[in-house]
């Protein structure tokens, strides 16, 4: 259910407060984008993530500012925007983008021992299925820099547009071409490193990537 703070009140029809959307939104977005406020001042910092049933996952270095005020209790905000499309409208007052957005409010909880390291590879695999399993494991000093927090889903809301431009009726009849220009994220080819042995395959985790493309 919905809470004062993850009511949609702009276009309020748009706004989605089902579990499984909130969720398939945040399985096929890539950056979350977190805020928070140190020392007065706000930070919006971008990160990979990934769900962990009603859980982000979020990660970074220990120093981190924002990782430490996190873990410290600090209240965040945490969004994810997915572009399907630009609308291209007859006026320019209704142009607009089709869009799949999430977000969510509260505070994370800072994951230890045998959890964070299982997170991390969640985490690894979120974005590359399966990359945990080729990978060589983070070792006790790599997991000893690293901070895996988990922010709830609990108060959380989704908003969504699509479909085409929506003119006023006396633009219809304009001779202006209107309609929508859809966006979707598209793997490329796989770079191998410089210093990667001749003759080392492309591994499945990768190649799934490909056969992926695009996204959903």
């Amino acid at each position: 259910m919905p809470t004062r703070r993850t009511t949609v009140r702009r276009a309020p029809h748009r706004g989605v407060y089902d579990r499984e959307v909130v969720h398939a939104i945040l399985d096929a977005g890539r950056v979350a984008h977190v805020g928070f406020v140190h020392e007065g001042q706000p930070f919006v910092i971008p990160m990979a993530y990934a769900r962990d049933g009603d859980r982000l996952l979020l990660h970074g270095s220990g120093g981190s500012r924002m990782m430490r005020a996190l873990a410290g209790g600090a209240p965040a905000c945490v969004t994810v925007t997915i572009v399907d499309g630009l609308v291209l409208a007859r006026s320019v007052f209704h142009h607009s983008m089709n869009y799949r957005s999430v977000v969510a409010v509260g505070t994370a909880t800072k994951l230890a021992g045998k959890e964070k390291a299982t997170a991390l590879e969640t985490l690894v695999d979120a974005l590359v299925p399966g990359r945990s399993d080729e990978a060589r494991g983070p070792d006790r000093a790599e997991l000893a820099s690293t901070m895996i927090l988990a922010f709830p889903l609990e108060e959380v809301s989704a908003k969504v547009r699509s479909g085409p431009p929506v003119d006023d009726p006396e633009d219809v009849s304009l001779p202006i071409w209107a309609g929508t220009v859809p966006l979707a994220l598209e793997y490329g080819h796989p770079e191998a490193a410089p210093d990667v042995a001749e003759g080392v395959p492309v591994p499945p985790s990768v190649s799934g990537l490909i056969r992926r493309s695009p996204a959903p």
